[in-house]
C-alpha cells in the first residue's frame, strides 16, 4: 500500500507490513492499526500477552536539579521528591491553564530525568521545554534515537523475566536498567491497557532485534493501535487530542489528583481562576451502539449537556461505552442520557470509571 511521504516511520515499519498489518497515519507516524481482528487482539491482550510498537512516542533527556533548572515549574506533578527509578504521570500547561501535553517523568538519577511525551506533540513540547528550562539544565530530544516497545497482558511478566531477569521485582510505576540479549534497555512497569505490563526503551537501531526476540515466544502476538484505543477507553484513560487539549484544563479532565497544589507552575494561577462549567464523564450505552467522538449528549428533556470525546464497543461489557465532557451538573451515576445528533439518538447511563474492572494491572 502507498503511504504518505510526510509520515515518519518507526524502526519496525517494514516489519509490520511484512507481518500483514494494516497501516494508518497516526500522530504524524505510519503505524500498524491491526494484524488480526480487533476482537481477537483484544482477547489476546486481556487474557495473554501482546506486543505493541510505540516507538512514535517522544523522549527527552534533561539534566539538572528539578527546582533550580526550571523542570519543577513546567510540570503540574511533584517531581523534586521523586525517588530514583520511579516515574510519575502528569502534564504541562500553557499560561491559560490548558494542557499542552500529558507526560510521564522518569527520575534516572538525582539530577537525571527522562520525559516521555505524545508523538504528535514532540516538536511543540521540545520548544516549550527549551523555552522554560534555564541555563542550569541540559536538554536533549532523543525521540529519534529511542525506540519503545510495550509488552502488555497478564502473562507479560512471565515472558519478560526470562529475557531480562530481575524485572519481576519492579513495582508499579518504577523502572530499571536491564539488558535483553546484551542490548541495554530501560524497562518500566507502566502501560496504557489496564493490564500488567512493561514499556521497553531501547536504542532505535536495536529495536528490530528486540522485537524479534520477544516474538520468538509463541505466547506473544504483535498488536496494533486499533485495539489499544479500545483497551484505553475501557480503562477511561485520556488521549491527547480527545480528552486533553490546550483548551481543556486538567481539572476539567479529572487530573486533579496529579496536580501539586503547593507549588507554582506555568498555568497554575490561571488554573485556580478558571471555573468548572464542564467536567469529564463516562457513558455506558443501553445497546451495542457505541458513542462516537463528536456526538452530542442530551438529557431526558432533550437539552444539550455535553459532547462525546471518545467511544468504542466494549468487548468486556458487550455494549457501547464513551468518554465525554458534560455540564458540571447532571452527572449523577445511573442517570439516563442520550447521544447522537438531531435525528438519531441512543440511550446511555452515566457510569463510574473504569468500565473494565478485572485487569491484571496491579498483579
Amino acid at each position: 500500500m502507498s503511504v504518505e511521504t510526510s509520515l515518519y516511520n518507526t524502526p519496525l515499519a517494514d516489519v509490520h507490513v511484512a507481518l500483514g498489518a494494516k497501516m494508518v497515519g497516526f500522530g504524524g507516524w505510519n503505524m500498524p492499526l491491526q494484524y488480526e481482528s480487533i476482537l481477537t487482539e483484544w482477547e489476546h491482550n486481556r487474557k495473554t500477552v501482546s506486543l505493541f510498537d510505540c516507538s512514535h512516542m517522544g523522549e527527552f533527556m534533561i539534566k539538572g536539579d528539578a527546582k533550580a533548572c526550571g523542570l519543577d515549574s513546567i510540570v503540574i506533578q511533584t517531581v523534586a521528591d521523586m525517588p530514583v527509578n520511579t516515574c510519575r504521570y502528569g502534564a504541562m500547561l500553557n499560561e491559560e491553564g490548558g494542557v499542552i501535553d500529558d507526560l510521564i517523568v522518569y527520575r534516572k538519577g538525582p539530577q537525571d530525568w527522562m520525559i516521555v511525551v505524545n508523538a504528535s506533540n514532540i516538536e511543540k513540547d521540545a520548544r516549550h521545554f527549551r523555552a522554560h528550562l534555564n541555563a542550569k539544565a541540559s536538554f536533549e530530544d532523543v525521540s529519534f534515537k529511542t525506540a519503545k516497545l510495550d509488552l502488555q497482558g497478564p502473562q507479560s511478566r512471565d515472558v519478560l523475566k526470562v529475557l531480562a531477569p530481575g524485572i519481576e521485582k519492579l513495582a508499579y510505576y518504577t523502572f530499571g536498567e536491564y539488558q535483553i540479549a546484551g542490548i541495554p534497555c530501560l524497562i518500566s512497569r507502566t502501560g496504557y491497557t489496564g493490564e500488567l505490563g512493561y514499556e521497553i526503551y531501547c536504542p532505535w537501531e536495536k529495536c528490530k532485534e528486540i522485537w524479534k526476540i520477544i516474538l520468538d515466544n509463541a505466547t506473544v502476538k504483535p498488536t496494533g493501535l486499533g485495539v489499544r484505543d479500545v483497551l484505553r477507553v475501557e480503562m477511561c484513560y485520556s488521549l491527547y487530542g480527545h480528552e486533553l487539549t490546550e483548551s481543556i484544563s486538567p481539572l476539567e479532565a479529572g487530573l486533579d489528583k496529579f496536580i501539586d497544589g503547593k507549588k507554582d507552575f506555568i498555568g497554575s494561577k490561571a488554573l485556580s481562576a478558571r471555573g468548572l462549567d464542564r467536567s469529564i464523564g463516562y457513558l455506558i450505552s443501553d445497546s451495542r451502539k457505541s458513542p462516537r467522538a463528536g456526538n452530542t449528549i442530551f438529557n431526558a428533556k432533550g437539552h444539550e449537556i455535553g459532547i462525546v470525546t471518545s467511544g468504542s464497543f466494549s468487548p468486556a461489557l458487550q455494549v457501547g461505552i464513551g468518554i465525554s465532557f458534560m455540564s458540571a451538573q447532571g452527572q449523577d451515576l445511573g442517570v439516563e442520557v442520550f447521544f447522537g445528533d438531531g435525528k438519531n439518538r441512543a440511550s446511555a447511563k452515566i457510569a463510574k470509571r473504569p468500565f473494565y474492572k478485572n485487569g491484571s494491572l496491579k498483579s
